[in-house]
């Protein structure tokens, strides 16, 4: 599709900053959809929850249930939004016939995805801690070990920023790009032991749910605020990088063929 040069130099700076701002822009021009109200949403799930599930009065684990779900919660606002950041962003410029604006200038496929995926890094974070603030509020967070909160932010928001590109370029109309959301991230998402302990699942179901590599981010992420953990938090970190190696793989070489953006 491209030289792996550009005219710019080996890495074309200016372009790929370009492009990436873009990408923010897109999200905090209308910041009231894209951060405020994943921080509303996720505060009514936290509420719904907390009285149904018994509120303070719950224990899972030895903790209190709110201290459980808290940073599942965080980290689903997390990955949604940056998931829909990616997957937006090439949906609307194909459908609207403006991908050619992306495509023209000198940026290798490498560039392209490194842009596009960081922008939606950036709204995951960004979102991640407006969330984390509010929940606060109600949650007192207490960090177990910032490192950890550092690294399964970025790298979650990644995976799935990386999975909405790859789905935007194969989706050809956004009810294949809704059906990408519903069957495969919220599935995941809500069967990752964000609202219960896997060590609870009886036989078949525990291991399943060890596939799932939404658990790793779930379950790591909930480590690095509580000190609690269902998984090992190594393999946690392997599985979160290893995902991120393949999804990056797969986006560069469908990019670099033009697959689904030359039609």
């Amino acid at each position: 599709m491209r030289a792996t040069t550009s005219p710019m130099g080996s890495v074309n700076w200016i372009g790929l900053w370009t492009l990436y701002r873009r990408e923010v822009w897109r999200f905090l021009k209308v910041w009231n959809q894209t951060v405020v109200a994943p921080v509303v949403t996720t505060l009514l799930f936290l509420a719904i929850f907390m009285l149904a599930m018994g509120g303070e009065h719950r224990v899972v684990e030895g903790m209190p249930f709110h201290d459980f779900i808290a940073p599942g919660l965080i980290m689903m606002a997390v990955v949604q939004n940056a998931f829909a950041n990616s997957s937006s962003s090439l949906m609307l410029s194909k459908i609207q016939g403006t991908i050619i604006d992306i495509l023209m200038p000198p940026l290798s496929a490498g560039e392209l995805t490194l842009a596009i995926v960081m922008g939606g890094v950036t709204r995951g974070v960004f979102v991640g801690v407006a969330v984390s603030l509010a929940v606060h509020v109600f949650v007192p967070l207490q960090v177990h070990d910032w490192g950890l909160v550092l690294f399964y932010m970025i790298a979650s928001s990644m995976m799935l920023s990386l999975l909405g590109l790859v789905g935007g370029i194969w989706a050809q109309t956004f009810d294949q790009m809704s059906a990408i959301t519903n069957y495969v991230v919220t599935p995941l998402a809500f069967l990752s032991g964000t609202f219960y302990s896997v060590k609870d699942l009886p036989g078949i179901w525990h291991s399943i749910s060890q596939a799932d590599p939404f658990f790793y981010m779930i379950d790591g992420f909930r480590y690095a605020l509580t000190g609690y953990t269902d998984g090992h938090i190594g393999l946690g970190i392997v599985v979160m990088l290893g995902m991120n190696l393949v999804l990056w793989a797969v986006a560069h070489t469908v990019i670099a063929k033009g697959y689904g953006l030359k039609n």
